[in-house]
């Protein structure tokens, strides 16, 4: 059985998760972008929030993996948790002067099932400037403090949020609806629980920070990510402590939602 966290540690954690968005908020006009080696980008803020959250939560938490983009960190199969971290998702955007990226922190149980997710969106939200989602192990999602339901109409995708690479690897010729591309994989997935008119997720090859917060978030509402072959999604060792991207692409959303995608938009 998995250790219950502490209510106190959890809410120190939420606070400094959502006060390194706001942070990252303020610095946004002064970044300056730099690139790691495989050509993706990264800025000083990626890092400040990286070394900042992981020294929150070793001081909080005993006997918990915790696994950043940026910072390689030892791994324990027998932890009761981890903590998977993404200081800034959408870097490229962030560094752009964008406003649609996240500090994400998801937290997978001990059978590496997405159970908690904190992310402070400070530039995003519904009908208000700022975003926070929170969700803590066995508790209720929260927004902004709120108590949060999506909508129940989301079985068929009218509008779908997708990555940018997402023209080249998905067939169109039978999708009529919508797509919305934010720069941001958390955002993406987000959205068809955040937003009423949005009902599904393409969401193409990345890493685990990429996803594992939104995960929680939409397992949490009654909705999940599939492999668009129609294979079950799973946190396997080459992409959790490999930290190798996912393939291929997946859909997101309710079942029934994921079952019209593969008709409507399947993969090339």
């Amino acid at each position: 059985m998995n250790t219950v966290l502490d209510q106190k540690a959890l809410d120190a954690l939420a606070a400094a998760v959502q006060d390194a968005g706001r942070q990252a908020k303020q610095q946004q006009m002064f970044i300056h972008r730099s690139y790691k080696n495989d050509g993706t980008v990264i800025t000083e803020t990626d890092l400040a929030i990286s070394r900042r959250i992981l020294g929150v939560v070793a001081d909080l938490f005993e006997d918990v993996n915790i696994i950043s983009e940026e910072t390689l960190t030892p791994f324990r199969e027998d932890a009761p948790y981890t903590f998977v971290l993404d200081p800034i998702d959408g870097t490229d955007v962030y560094s752009q002067g964008l406003p649609s990226w996240a500090v994400a922190l998801g937290i997978l149980d001990r059978n590496r099932k997405p159970v908690g997710a904190m992310i402070s969106a400070p530039r995003w939200g519904i009908g208000e400037e700022e975003l926070f989602l929170r969700l803590d192990p066995g508790k209720e999602l929260t927004i902004n403090g709120r108590r949060f339901s999506p909508s129940t109409d989301k079985d068929f995708p009218h509008q779908i949020t997708m990555g940018s690479s997402g023209q080249r690897l998905m067939d169109f010729s039978r999708f009529e609806g919508k797509i919305r591309i934010f720069g941001s994989s958390i955002l993406h997935m987000l959205s068809p629980m955040l937003y009423d008119h949005i009902q599904g997720c393409v969401n193409q090859s990345c890493y685990v920070w990429d996803i594992a917060a939104a995960h929680a978030a939409l397992l949490s509402v009654g909705m999940d990510i599939e492999y668009v072959d129609g294979t079950p999604f799973i946190y396997d060792d080459a992409f959790l402590l490999e930290r190798k991207p996912f393939s291929p692409s997946f859909y997101a959303g309710t079942k029934t939602c994921i079952k019209a995608l593969r008709d409507v938009l399947p993969a090339k």
